[in-house]
């Protein structure tokens, strides 16, 4: 299970933060991260962690200015997405996920294989004035 909370309209050049709280897998290897879809386009990874190497990506527009973290609970983890300096560009629904096995370590936040990864239900950002 993926809860997600926070989002919802921010003025640019604000700050936002995005936290998920993932239970329910035995998570010995695991990628998890962040995904947004924007208006009329289709999801795209914006940042992902994998814990089995300890390597980080973020989307090249979106270096500098999202930050992914994540703590480990008895039995959840919590992942956090901090968007500082918000520009329009940063409008969209965003969706945590997990691949629960770690089969994408090797290419966080592709996508592929799609049947990897499961979904949060989704958090609206809007940054307008």
């Amino acid at each position: 299970q993926l809860v997600e909370s926070g989002g919802g309209l921010v003025q640019p050049g604000g700050s936002l933060g995005l936290s998920c709280v993932v239970s329910g897998f035995t998570l010995d290897s695991y990628v998890i991260g962040w995904f947004r879809q924007a208006p009329g386009e289709g999801r795209e990874g914006v940042s992902c962690f994998s814990n089995s190497d300890g390597t980080t990506f973020y989307k090249d527009s979106v270096k500098g200015r999202y930050t992914i973290s994540r703590n480990n609970g008895d039995k959840t983890i919590t992942a956090h997405l901090r968007i500082s300096n918000v520009q329009p560009e940063d409008t969209g629904v965003y969706y945590c996920v997990i691949d629960p096995v770690g089969i994408t370590h090797r290419q966080p936040c592709s996508g592929e294989p799609a049947v990897a990864y499961v979904w949060g239900q989704g958090t609206q950002v809007t940054v307008s004035s």
